[in-house]
């Protein structure tokens, strides 16, 4: 959700700033610009529409310059506009770009008007800009006016700024949203995702809340919140650059649909390793914090949301743990009453997630210290926040419909699920033999079911036409069924809602007609006999039924029962296996229907607003 890069050089940095726009084209955006300054003037270029459209603006206008900011733009206040695409510009002198979003802008604004400000646009990053230049216009350096500005703003901020008056700098400051700084020969870099300057440097300081760091070609300084000078840790990023490459794929999504045999085994490489489910898979102080625990709370958004719903049934079946599954924007905002010997477990792939991470400090603040994170991103904001971390190796995720993440998330939820029944005498050896067996193999389980492309691309074209759908089903494979029906609204726009099975005759089963197709999670299970009788319901109302099944289960075929098999039951891990074909048949049906499936329209791959 909107990205930010810039650069300081002494060569063109116009290059730089497209193409780092380009590779953060997958956050989701609606507009695009880039500010420079050529030595003569402070000169800019925006447009709405694709980042292309602004590099031949910018290309036709002959723009070459050695310092520069540039932003892609996912609205809020205000609509979809040039006068609203970043960067804002005040008084023809400084340059802001911005993600977040400013609460007490309309304070702001009206304080800067009465001294003197005019606004063009409706965003709350332009009071930014100008409250920078006023202070700057007080007599103090760029960098004494960014930190006195950030301290009478209100919300959440990443931002970089460049001045005409002082060419030769650039200041980040960030608080809320991730921002980062890439360390050059000569030259440095900033950005809200490490992916926009591989192209330039893998040497990257990750900045703290309440950070600024004044950036000039030769160094870079970091401040805290109180102006002190401090260190920040380098790090050397292991983002691969062939993982933004699409390669032979049409789609990102497709591409990571088909990583994810990899995914998992590089998410379950240390378990393997190992060949048990140890504590210190999670961190050094995993076992005493493991041993205290008495419950289980799951703090997670959308996709993430689903999987953690999923972790539940498998916490109270195995570890005997009870667990709370909620949504993080939520939490946040009750009452909750806290148990301290409760786990709080985050799931975010981006790590940024600022609903999620607002959750985790209201956890904290209520005296929970029992904290772990599931993450994609080393280094992001919610594990450094965190007591405890497990990644998922699923690498660089471009599509904004979570594929691999969530697969590999599943996994990671699993090892916490027979860790902390080994932790609590839940785990005999032999069953931790047999669930480290079924990990061994659920990679190859994973390719079996996406062998049944084919298959599952002849059932989309039966659903393109489709305005509404139906997923269904039971126990631990309902929230299959809901990840399921938001991967198909996600990116064919295709409206679809999930229930659990036996929720038909309470309502759902009202919609039901030869035009509502219904899809079924129907593993080999306890409780399959029991889908079969829903799945007779839907047909009586003449409902046209796409059942997944598993290879052993018996399931008979139809006019209007359709089925298409995937492996043998795997067991425990079944709801990771059945992942996979909603994946394709969401993917497919957009595909039919025509859709920017990597970019779907209104939504963002790292949602850092409320």
């Amino acid at each position: 959700m909107c990205g930010i890069v810039g650069a300081i050089a002494d060569r063109d940095v116009v290059p730089v700033l497209i193409d780092g726009l380009k590779r953060l084209e997958y956050r989701g955006y609606d507009s695009a610009g880039i500010a420079v300054f050529d030595g003569a003037d402070l000169r800019r270029v925006r447009r709405t529409g694709r980042v292309g459209e602004m590099e031949a603006a910018a290309q036709a206008e002959g723009f070459n310059a050695s310092v520069g900011i540039g932003h892609t733009r996912w609205a809020t206040h205000g609509g979809v506009t040039e006068a609203n695409a970043h960067p804002h510009i005040s008084f023809g002198e400084l340059a802001v770009v911005h993600n977040g979003i400013i609460e007490n802008h309309d304070e702001q604004r009206e304080r800067l008007r009465a001294a003197g400000y005019s606004f063009e646009s409706q965003t709350d990053t332009e009071v930014i800009a100008h409250l920078i230049h006023f202070h700057q216009s007080q007599g103090g350096d760029l960098l004494a006016a960014v930190q006195n500005a950030v301290r009478e703003l209100v919300g959440a901020y990443a931002i970089a700024v460049v001045s005409k008056r002082e060419p030769d700098r650039m200041i980040a400051a960030r608080m809320g949203c991730p921002l980062l700084i890439g360390l050059g020969e000569g030259e440095n870099f900033v950005a809200s995702d490490v992916s926009a300057i591989l192209q330039a440097t893998r040497r990257v300081i990750f900045l703290e809340e309440g950070d600024t760091a004044d950036i000039t070609r030769a160094q870079v300084r970091v401040f805290e919140g109180n102006g002190a000078a401090i260190e920040r840790e380098v790090h050397v990023s292991d983002v691969s650059l062939a993982s933004l490459e699409l390669g032979p794929y049409r789609h990102f999504m497709q591409k990571e649909i088909h990583e994810q045999p990899r995914a998992i085994a590089d998410t379950i490489e240390a378990v393997m390793d190992d060949g048990k489910f140890s504590p210190e898979l999670f961190g050094a102080q995993a076992e005493s914090v493991f041993a205290g625990v008495e419950g289980v709370q799951i703090l997670a958004c959308g996709t993430s949301y689903y999987a953690g719903m999923t972790a539940r049934y498998w916490i109270e079946a195995i570890a005997g743990l009870p667990c709370q599954v909620e949504i993080a924007s939520e939490y946040r905002y009750r009452a909750a009453v806290a148990n301290p010997k409760q786990l709080i477990v985050t799931i975010s792939q981006s790590g940024e997630t600022l609903d999620t991470m607002e959750a985790l400090k209201y956890a904290k603040s209520l005296g929970h210290d029992k904290t772990l994170s599931i993450c994609n991103v080393p280094e992001s904001a919610i594990p450094r926040a965190s007591q405890l971390v497990y990644y998922t190796r699923a690498g660089a995720e471009i599509g904004v419909a979570s594929t691999k993440a969530f697969t590999t998330q599943l996994v990671a939820l699993f090892i916490l699920t027979a860790t902390l029944a080994k932790q609590h005498g839940k785990l005999s050896a032999e069953q931790e033999a047999e669930f480290i067996d079924a990990l061994r193999h659920l990679p190859g389980s994973i390719q079996h079911a996406l062998n049944l492309e084919p298959q599952i691309t002849a059932w989309a074209d039966r659903f393109a036409p489709k305005q509404h759908a139906l997923f269904l089903g039971r126990g631990v494979h309902y929230p299959i069924a809901l990840e399921g029906a938001l991967k198909l609204k996600e990116i064919s726009y295709i409206h679809a809602e999930a229930y659990p099975a036996g929720e038909l005759k309470h309502g759902p089963l009202a919609l039901v007609d030869a035009d509502m197709p219904v899809v079924v999670i129907a593993p080999k299970d306890s409780l399959l006999e029991k889908v079969k009788s829903n799945i007779q319901e839907v047909r009586a109302r003449g409902g046209e039924m796409f059942v997944f099944a598993d290879l052993d289960s018996h399931f008979g075929e139809s006019e209007a029962v359709h089925v298409i098999r995937t492996p043998r039951h795997v067991g425990v891990l079944s709801p990771v296996v059945h992942a996979i074909p909603v994946q394709l048949l969401a993917y497919h049906a957009a595909l039919a229907r025509g859709t920017d499936v990597d970019k779907p329209r209104n939504l963002a791959k790292a949602v850092t607003v409320e």
